[in-house]
């Protein structure tokens, strides 16, 4: 599949946070909330990480609060951090309906309405459920779901299914072709030059809709029908995340559960004005085209605008880190007599100045172009 720059991008914005958000559960779950910088070291590894924690946790100083006590460093979160966790924990409260009835969405397209609690926790993250859903949600919602596990084994436990709603099965592209009074049919994002692929679109979009809530056992596989209504299952599986994004990985471990073919990757590739495939980081991830305006996300989920905050957050922290160093080696050139060259001031305020040359950017980000670079690269790149 052609790379497309945008959602590339997107991807990108999300690697260290998942770090600093791993970071911040230990952190939680630790004795007070105060974690020795040893034990963040030992983790590291199971982070993927290497060199030492304590330049990590240096580097977002907005995020995490370093401290010396009784000759050995600690670590805890700021009160902005603090903040943030107590947001993110009001939404998830509040949210509780919405995560029962997306939850028992993905019930209701799996083949027998029930699916294996410990394949489930991998997509958890992924629907926004908050770690422990099961315990707040099934005792909650018992006349909606129950916990069933008929072989003993722990790795054998599934939530199921008890009632099903018929207000529920409606898919987001049914919902949103209501609303206009049309039939469901998919959209369409590739640029008008892929004319190959567009008429495959327009041949495959021309039958008609097949809903995701569909049983698959009246379909036959390898039919256009089945195809019809893998495509939309996996759309509406992807409509259901927080970012329009999954694992193809992951996904796959359902195969059995939605009925989805053996080569999942052959159908995501056949269908590029529908799902954008990317192996970005070594990780084939599948995003829903339609839910990305070039880099940015078009519908925030609740969870989406707490979590970009904190993004925000760790942002601001980066930068005063880079502040500091730079003043750091500025005092070291002074001392060894190394004269700085001036910058020459803009003579015409008024003149336009290019995206590279703006000191603010298109991300709002408060850097000039070299401190960018060096920001990128501290962000994005593993630590030597």
């Amino acid at each position: 599949m052609k790379k497309d720059p945008d959602l590339e991008s997107a991807l990108t914005h999300n690697r260290r946070w998942i770090v600093n958000n791993q970071i911040k559960n230990i952190i939680l779950r630790y004795p007070n909330q105060v974690v020795p910088v040893n034990f963040i070291q030992k983790k590291f590894k199971t982070l993927d990480l290497q060199g030492k924690a304590l330049n990590w946790l240096n580097k977002y100083p907005c995020c995490f609060e370093v401290f010396r006590e009784n000759d050995e460093l600690y670590c805890q979160l700021t009160k902005r951090m603090i903040c943030l966790v107590e947001e993110e924990e009001a939404i998830k409260e509040d949210q509780e309906p919405v995560f029962a009835e997306r939850l028992a969405k993905i019930l209701m397209m799996s083949s027998n309405q029930r699916l294996n609690v410990v394949k489930l926790d991998e997509l958890k993250r992924n629907f926004g459920f908050p770690d422990d859903y099961l315990i707040r949600l099934v005792p909650k919602y018992s006349e909606m779901f129950r916990l069933i596990n008929y072989s003993g084994r722990k790795s054998s436990m599934e939530v199921e299914l008890v009632s099903w709603n018929p207000e529920l099965p409606i898919s987001c592209i049914e919902m949103s072709a209501s609303k206009q009074n049309l039939e469901p049919r998919f959209s369409c994002s590739l640029p008008s030059t892929w004319i190959k692929s567009w008429e495959r679109f327009n041949e495959f979009n021309s039958t008609p809709y097949i809903s995701p809530y569909t049983n698959p056992s009246s379909l036959v596989e390898g039919s256009k029908e089945h195809e019809k209504r893998t495509v939309a299952l996996v759309h509406e599986l992807l409509s259901l995340t927080l970012w329009k994004k999954m694992s193809v990985i992951k996904l796959g471990h359902f195969k059995r559960e939605f009925a989805l073919p053996e080569k999942l990757n052959v159908l995501l590739l056949k269908h590029p004005g529908i799902f954008y495939v990317t192996n970005k980081y070594k990780t084939y991830t599948v995003l829903l085209r339609e839910g990305y305006n070039a880099s940015k996300l078009i519908d925030k989920d609740p969870l989406v605008v707490v979590k970009d905050k904190f993004g925000e957050l760790m942002q601001e922290g980066l930068h005063e880190y880079n502040q500091r160093g730079r003043l750091l080696n500025l005092e070291k050139r002074k001392k060894k007599g190394i004269i700085m060259p001036k910058v020459e001031k803009r003579k015409d305020k008024n003149v336009e100045i290019s995206e590279e040359e703006d000191p603010v950017g298109q991300a709002g980000r408060l850097f000039d172009p070299e401190e960018r670079k060096r920001f990128y690269k501290i962000l994005f790149e593993g630590d030597s």
